[in-house]
């Protein structure tokens, strides 16, 4: 089952680094709720995860996670040393904190520009972060981590990349006018043709011309054979 797991985790993390150039050291955002589950499961992130992504990590989290775990009090201290533990990454809302899941959201906008792994237990946080193509998503079950499966909109993303249907807009106006003016080259080397063509003299006409030359002449010499008899006879 552990080898079964590692392969999936391999073929998922190559279909990253080769689609969105995700590269060591990977940097995972963890939450709260990772960090509870963890707890609770006798996880060693720090320790496990490097092995099992295949590479060098590093663990981080937002001042607004740590606000969230502070508020949550005692129940989720323990999820609180473990975040404290990790590298902090600056996000907008120094002044103003907010709920971890709005936080995160905010770290991989625009095309997850700084290549972040989530890791979280929050189901609405996850099935957010699916609907951004290019982001890992991290969870726990059954006392290990997995690494998800690459979402429908980051198979669709690359797809359009292969298929070049992500092309800018000038772009695609530009291609648009470079066929229409092949296409009307075309036409007018089309009609041209059609015009040398139709200049030229008629095949069956010719035929016609010969046919009719052919039965003048055996006429002729009929004629001719008839008269000898005349006077053959006379």
């Amino acid at each position: 089952m552990k080898l079964t797991r590692q392969k999936h985790a391999k073929k998922n993390m190559g279909f990253y680094k080769h689609n969105f150039q995700i590269h060591e050291p990977f940097q995972v955002l963890v939450d709260g709720t990772f960090c509870q589950a963890a707890l609770r499961n006798k996880i060693q992130i720090r320790e496990q995860l490097p092995g099992y992504l295949g590479g060098v990590t590093e663990l981080c989290t937002t001042r607004c996670v740590l606000k969230e775990l502070e508020s949550l009090g005692k129940e989720l201290y323990g999820a609180k040393l473990i975040a404290q533990r990790f590298q902090l990454r600056n996000c907008s809302h120094h002044k103003d904190p907010v709920s971890g899941l709005t936080c995160l959201l905010s770290m991989i906008k625009e095309g997850n520009p700084h290549h972040f792994f989530i890791a979280t237990q929050d189901q609405d946080l996850a099935n957010k972060v699916k609907k951004k193509a290019g982001v890992p998503l991290l969870f726990i079950i059954q006392n290990t981590m997995v690494l998800d499966k690459p979402s429908p909109k980051s198979l669709a993303f690359v797809q359009n990349l292969q298929t070049n249907q992500l092309v800018p807009e000038h772009q695609k106006q530009s291609i648009v006018e470079l066929k229409e003016k092949a296409g009307l080259a075309q036409q007018q080397g089309e009609k041209r043709r059609k015009r040398k063509r139709a200049g030229g003299p008629n095949p069956l006409s010719c035929l016609k011309k010969k046919k009719k030359k052919t039965q003048e002449g055996q006429e002729a010499s009929a004629e001719k054979k008839k008269r000898r008899k005349r006077k053959r006879n006379r």
